[in-house]
């Protein structure tokens, strides 16, 4: 559970590894590899022993890819990670281009890479993926190669194993969904749709199908694994065998066949015959491929547990509320920490990440945290995805800005939240921007859409304050959270990139505006918050949808330049503040005077 703070990125990683890779292209005759941060699994989060792009490079963010020549070595970022990639990568060894999901693939065509063979891992580029970069590989004068063993992979002596953590059980009480109602509902959708069998290749709609977690993943409960969903509401659940205890088997039933991870491709092969729905997007190349080589007739969809996974139930919505109350709790005796606690020129930012994770285990319900903490003091905020280590832990400076983005597991939900303090007194340019910033949030929280809206129709309301400002910011606004599962949870999001899912009830998204200055300070607020029906309004003529915030924690009126906000923004701040205030004081102490604190910090402005 608790953060580490090696430095298993940096400069150093890619000097001793790239000349290992080089040297295993040269005996598998290839010319180069295209190295995608993700895994088998498509986990943005992975096991030890998945994590190739890092140790390939050196480079430790949660999206990007490489593509690594005889000459050449070239690594894929986005705007969340350009400061990092900086700091991580040697510029004499690396160069550093722009990467858009799905991937690099417009950058790829302008090289010049005649007659060269790239290799690719098949069981980790999913079918979409991987036929990308074919055609992106082929405008740029080379050829794609599937490789039978990732040169990653060899070169990688002491990789580490795969992990092997036992199943769990997530009751009812918590998903508020049987898991045999489940697979009979998506096994009647698969049989109106003339289908057989669905497979199931993401652990995190393995976790939600059968409704078991795992502790193969840090921060996220995931069982690494694969499945068959047959369109009679029975499945075969591929895992190793070790992690299935007598409780789990039971709980599964007898319409669950747990086999042997192994013999997944041989489960493939025996739908000969079957319409199959495979998602090109979660599942790899290699699954494609095998049943193809089966003769299997393949319909290609999304994964059936996507959507339905996104939109939470009353039980696991009532259960999120809970665990953000909780939450709520221990980040209020952060925040009185950070007013009271710190220490100017001894405090660091690790010393921050440890009290805060106290504070979230003196709840007695912490199962972990959901990402490790991001613990940005001063110019260090300004870096989005930043990751404090031994290295680069900074202490805290009067008179300046920290950024702190954390989130914590429990049984009953995943939480997120985001918050900037000032250390000491703010300068005017800090109460303006995060004003503009704090105008993005509620302009967010107060929205009211009709169905069909997808978050992409919504991202103009977190900006449109800092657009009038000539401000902005080079991340999402807001992405899906999972039930006791994945933080970054799909297929809904707010950003600018078009979302294809329309915003649903049920469905939690994070309301995470901010901005940057460079060297200076970065500011982020981020409250949770899910898709409700709207009150109608009198003489409107179609049925609403809105949000109501999950998140409850005291906003730094010390930041805040009431001048700036209109009388509506105000009204919601202080109402805002209420509701934490009413919901959060009978569960804090008042032996040092919390409660107290927390009515101060509430107060209206």
């Amino acid at each position: 559970m608790r953060q580490k703070f090696d430095v298993r990125g940096g400069r150093s990683v890619g000097l001793k590894n790239l000349p290992l890779i080089r040297a295993e292209l040269a005996n598998a005759g290839l010319d180069g590899i295209y190295l995608p941060h993700e895994d088998e699994y498509q986990n943005e989060y992975q096991p030890a022993a998945n994590q190739r792009l890092s140790w390939a490079t050196g480079f430790t963010g949660s999206a990007g890819a490489a593509l690594l020549l005889k000459d050449r070595a070239i690594v894929y970022v986005d705007g969340r990670y350009t400061i990092q990639a900086e700091q991580q990568l040697d510029p004499k060894m690396f160069e550093t281009e722009s990467f858009t999901p799905p991937g690099p693939f417009a950058h790829l065509e302008s090289l010049d890479l005649a007659g060269m063979t790239i290799g690719y891992d098949p069981k980790v580029l999913s079918s979409r993926v991987a036929d990308r970069l074919k055609s992106s590989l082929a405008v740029a004068g080379a050829k794609a190669k599937p490789m039978a063993r990732n040169v990653v992979d060899k070169a990688w002596a002491g990789r580490p194993r795969q992990p092997m953590a036992p199943l769990q059980v997530q009751d009812i009480s918590f998903s508020g969904e049987a898991s045999g109602d489940k697979r009979e509902r998506l096994g009647k959708e698969l049989e109106r749709r003339g289908l057989d069998c669905a497979v199931i290749t993401s652990p995190a709609s393995l976790a939600w199908l059968f409704n078991i977690r795992g502790g193969d993943v840090a921060c996220t409960p995931l069982p690494l694994g694969r499945a068959l969903l047959h369109a009679d509401g029975r499945a075969d659940l591929f895992v190793a065998p070790k992690k299935v205890s007598d409780d789990v088997r039971e709980h599964l039933g007898n319409e669950v066949v747990i086999r042997d991870i192994k013999t997944f491709g041989a489960g493939l092969r025996e739908l000969s015959g079957k319409s199959v729905l495979v998602d090109p997007g979660a599942a790899p190349e290699w699954v494609t491929t095998t049943l193809k080589r089966a003769k299997v007739d393949i319909k290609a969809g999304q994964d059936p547990c996507e959507l339905p996974k996104a939109t939470k139930n009353a039980v696991e919505i009532a259960g999120s509320q809970r665990a953000h109350e909780r939450d709520g709790v221990a980040i209020c005796h952060f925040l009185h920490w950070l007013e009271t606690g710190v220490k100017p020129g001894e405090t660091t930012e690790i010393d921050a990440v440890k009290k805060l994770e106290r504070f979230r285990e003196a709840t007695g319900a912490l199962r972990d945290i959901s990402f490790e903490t991001i613990s940005g003091a001063g110019p260090n905020g300004a870096i989005v995805h930043y990751r404090v280590s031994e290295e680069s832990n900074r202490t805290f400076e009067n008179n300046s800005l920290f950024l702190v983005d954390s989130g914590g597991q429990y049984k009953d939900g995943t939480t997120d939240i985001t918050r900037t303090v000032v250390i000491g007194e703010p300068t005017d340019d800090m109460k303006r921007h995060y004003t503009l910033v704090l105008k993005g949030v509620i302009a967010l929280t107060v929205a009211r859409f009709p169905k069909g809206t997808t978050g992409t129709h919504l991202d103009v309301l977190a900006r449109h304050a800092l657009w009038q400002a000539g401000l902005d910011y080079q991340h999402g606004t807001g992405h899906g959270v999972g039930s006791y599962l994945g933080v970054h949870e799909g297929p809904q999001r707010i950003a600018k990139v078009w979302a294809e899912t329309p915003l649903d009830t049920g469905m939690i998204v994070s309301n995470e505006p901010g901005y940057y200055k460079t060297g200076a300070y970065g500011i982020r607020i981020e409250n949770l918050q899910y898709v409700t029906d709207a009150e109608h309004i009198e003489g409107g003529e179609l049925p609403m949808y809105g949000f109501t915030p999950l998140t409850l924690a005291p906003l730094d009126r010390r930041l805040i330049d009431v001048d700036l906000l209109t009388d509506a923004e105000k009204e919601w701040v202080n109402a805002y503040h209420k509701r934490v205030a009413d919901t959060l004081s009978p569960r804090l102490s008042d032996s040092e005077n919390f409660a107290t604190w927390l009515e101060k910090v509430c107060a209206p402005i």
